[in-house]
């Protein structure tokens, strides 16, 4: 009996395994984009230590941290106010804690920090309600973030089903359109961020409503708005960190007021 692989021809054959090899090259260079992404988005900007140690051990708040998130909660007076943070692209969410433990100390504000997917903020399709979930005794939700988490902040705070009273945004701004809202709204920014430069805070200032709250850090850079170091392409900080902090918290105690107003 006549083989009838030996009568295919071989130029056809040719063929087949130059497909083959052309199937196997772009398969291999998918895997390997998608290996060096993940590779890419794993490598996180880390929170400074000494930092998140003053965080965690203030013992006018409790810290919990849970798979999807951080969650800060007053001690003695506690408010029915609670803020989602979520955090700039490829930045550990435990650098956020030491802005933020004053002024959920000060204010009563129960803040949860989200531990984004992929640790970018526009990967990250859970609801709202994952994160609020965590503090249920809280009534009116704000929502927020530093950079890339901000902007995203604003987009949640825009779906047709949030129900959040205002948006807070840490060296960030819109891309999406909100002014036509009733969101109470409170943008700190510094003057020497280098990504979110002053100059884009205020090209989209026209996308909030009229009402909205602007406080620039003179000499804050895009890093100072959390404690993780350098970021490239940033400014040069020329202002204290801890002068940083308490400025954040003045703005957000003005914002909100102080516990037990």
């Amino acid at each position: 009996m006549t083989n009838a692989a030996s009568h295919e021809p071989a130029a056809d054959r040719s063929t087949g395994r130059r497909v083959i090899r052309v199937l196997l090259a772009v398969l291999t260079v998918l895997v390997l984009l998608v290996v060096g992404f993940l590779v890419w988005a794993n490598t996180v900007m880390q929170g400074e230590r000494p930092a998140a140690l003053d965080a965690w051990t203030d013992d006018r708040v409790s810290i919990e941290s849970f798979d999807d998130s951080v969650v800060i909660t007053p001690v003695d007076e506690t408010s029915d106010r609670g803020l989602v943070f979520i955090p700039g692209a490829k930045v550990d969410p435990y650098a956020y804690m030491a802005k933020l433990v004053d002024a959920a100390a000060e204010t009563g504000t129960t803040v949860v920090i989200t531990k984004p997917t992929l640790n970018l903020a526009f990967f990250d399709q859970r609801p709202l309600s994952t994160f609020t979930a965590h503090a249920p005794d809280v009534d009116e939700w704000y929502v927020g973030g530093h950079s890339l988490g901000g902007v995203r902040a604003c987009m949640m705070a825009a779906e047709p089903d949030a129900d959040v009273a205002g948006l807070v945004f840490f060296g960030s701004y819109c891309s999406n359109d909100v002014s036509g809202s009733d969101l109470a709204v409170l943008s700190i920014s510094g003057s020497e961020d280098g990504l979110s430069t002053p100059d884009k805070i205020d090209a989209a200032a026209h996308l909030l409503p009229d009402d909205a709250t602007f406080v620039e850090i003179d000499g804050a850079n895009h890093a100072s708005f959390g404690n993780y170091g350098v970021q490239p392409g940033d400014g040069v900080a020329t202002i204290p960190d801890d002068e940083v902090r308490e400025q954040i918290t003045d703005a957000l105690v003005a914002f909100w007021g102080e516990s037990g107003e």
